[in-house]
């Protein structure tokens, strides 16, 4: 085990209660695990989740609560059983942090799976902080090509739009909506169009059209407009759904062609009343899914280093950690807020 930077106290920022402003935070991280590297934190993306447990939505938030779920870092140690990791190297960590690597998940390479797996921020400390703890096999290798300020949210939520594209083998030659243009469906529009996909961007907010474009849709619809949904009736093979709002699934759900799929990654707030005769008769199918697995997640960095694809991110001090929130819970961020934590 590498005894380089030992900190018996690491440094970070916390809410001390549901909804409160974060403060300074100090906490002993105890041993570091054999299967665990260290890594000092240079940049932290902000999440919309990050917002959620702050404010305990999910009810499953221990106070005082340290977020961050998308690092990007230096490995400063390593415990004596890892494997394929180095002082030194730069990685990236999103929201797992560990599995138990011995499940028929983790042994068949799904990891995300694990009925075990180990959320980054719940019931341990994020990365809103001078260092983070993770077992190897979710500490994954930043290409030197990608901007380190920037990638932190590819750890999360580019891992999220681009896994179902390997799950359900998404071919160039397919037609792709995208549902909502935010810090999800950015990506994801960046992501099929280097794909090769015809993709459809689907907005509330059609002003947001030339944006849209510019990151790569070749179409934009209004997801609130019945004839505009109408009109591309049977015409798109997958429809990835981003938003975080509830919409008229079965009309989305007839613009897909037969066998088409409509995917959920955006947690939208209310059940979702589908017919099955919306789904029977051309076999289309509805699905969701979480972040990709860590093979998933290094063949997306492997992605986008080729492409040079980056999420589009607005930079804060990590001393200013309570205005970037404020920003982001206005609604103002484009696309995603990432916290420096040199500053």
């Amino acid at each position: 085990m590498s005894t380089e930077s030992v900190l018996d106290t690491f440094t970070g920022w916390a809410a001390m209660a549901a909804g409160a402003a974060l403060k300074p935070y100090e906490f002993t991280p105890g041993p570091l695990g054999a299967e665990e590297v260290e890594v000092a934190v240079e940049f932290c993306g902000i999440c919309h989740s990050d917002q959620s447990m702050i404010d305990n939505e999910w009810g499953n938030a221990r106070f005082p609560f340290v977020p961050g779920h998308e690092v990007v870092g230096k490995i400063v140690r390593v415990g004596d059983q890892v494997r394929g990791l180095k002082l030194g190297q730069r990685v990236g960590i999103g929201w797992y942090k560990g599995s138990c690597m011995h499940c028929s998940s983790c042994m068949e390479g799904t990891h995300q799976l694990c009925r075990t797996v180990k959320p980054t921020i719940v019931g341990s400390n994020g990365g809103f902080a001078n260092r983070l703890r993770a077992h190897w096999a979710w500490a994954i290798a930043l290409p030197d090509s990608l901007d380190p300020s920037a990638a932190g949210p590819l750890f999360c939520g580019g891992s999220t739009v681009f896994a179902p594209l390997l799950e359900h083998d998404i071919k160039p030659t397919d037609r792709v909506g995208v549902v909502g243009i935010g810090g999800l469906g950015h990506l994801a529009l960046r992501f099929l169009n280097a794909w090769g996909c015809e993709v459809t961007a689907f907005t509330s907010s059609l002003s947001k059209q030339e944006e849209a474009q510019r990151l790569g849709a070749h179409k934009v619809v209004a997801s609130n407009d019945s004839a505009a949904l109408k009109a591309i009736a049977g015409t798109l093979d997958f429809l990835l759904i981003t938003a975080s709002a509830d919409l008229d699934w079965n009309a989305l759900l007839g613009t897909l062609r037969g066998k088409g799929r409509l995917h959920f990654v955006g947690i939208v707030p209310s059940a979702i009343p589908v017919h099955v005769f919306s789904l029977i008769p051309q076999q289309k199918s509805l699905s969701g899914s979480p972040v990709g697995s860590p093979t998933h997640m290094a063949t997306m960095l492997e992605f986008c280093a080729r492409h040079q694809i980056l999420p589009q991110v607005e930079i804060f001090p990590m001393s200013q950690v309570n205005e970037a929130i404020d920003h982001l819970r206005a609604g103002k961020a484009r696309y995603r807020v990432v916290l420096d934590a040199s500053r």
